[in-house]
């Protein structure tokens, strides 16, 4: 694995709630909890990364409730969820101003979303240990080794790889440019990767 540094976020629709945060370096995985804003992108910028994997839309629908990406995605097997969806907004308006502030700074953004990630990987969806066990399996250290991460943090190393994979040409990109792009890995048994 390269020495670039690669952050993972599993965002959450508001501050009081945690976001899963990762940073992944030369497989070694650091995760933890964030909540406010700012320390989102203050900890995500001190590192310096290649690039970001962001657990959030981007983006809104230019007209409708689905973004063509979303209806891409659903096409593919791969179930998100809009932008719109009443759930959803807080998220992606949240996601959408974060993503703003990092890419101020010149760091690329990626829209990802860990259950597309795991299922083109073939790895469960939503068994957290047995995931986990998974990621120490593709050689993937650091805090991975020491405790049982939490759901966000689970997600966020998700994001991470995903984001690696991209950085290697191992990704395709579901969307267009009007609206943007989700990257989801090339399908194939996680065994298959070479980290």
């Amino acid at each position: 694995m390269q020495q670039e540094i690669i952050i993972g976020i599993d965002l959450a629709g508001i501050p009081k709630n945690p976001t899963g945060w990762t940073a992944l370096k030369n497989r070694k995985i650091s995760a933890c909890q964030l909540y406010a804003d700012k320390e989102i992108v203050e900890t995500t910028l001190n590192c310096q990364p290649a690039i970001v994997a962001i657990d959030a839309p981007l983006s809104l629908p230019k007209k409708g409730l689905l973004r063509q990406i979303d209806r891409e995605m659903h096409k593919q097997g791969y179930p998100v969820f809009p932008p719109l969806f009443r759930t959803m907004e807080k998220l992606t308006v949240r996601a959408m101003k974060i993503a703003k502030e990092i890419k101020k700074e010149g760091t690329s953004i990626l829209e990802i979303h860990p259950v597309s990630t795991r299922k083109a990987l073939e790895i469960p969806s939503k068994d957290q240990k047995r995931i986990q066990t998974i990621f120490l399996q593709m050689d993937l250290k650091g805090d991975l080794e020491k405790r049982t991460l939490t759901t966000h943090e689970i997600d966020a190393v998700t994001a991470a790889l995903t984001g690696y994979l991209y950085l290697q040409g191992e990704t395709e990109l579901i969307g267009n440019e009007k609206e943007g792009y989700i990257a989801v890995p090339l399908k194939r048994n996680w065994r298959r990767l070479q980290l």
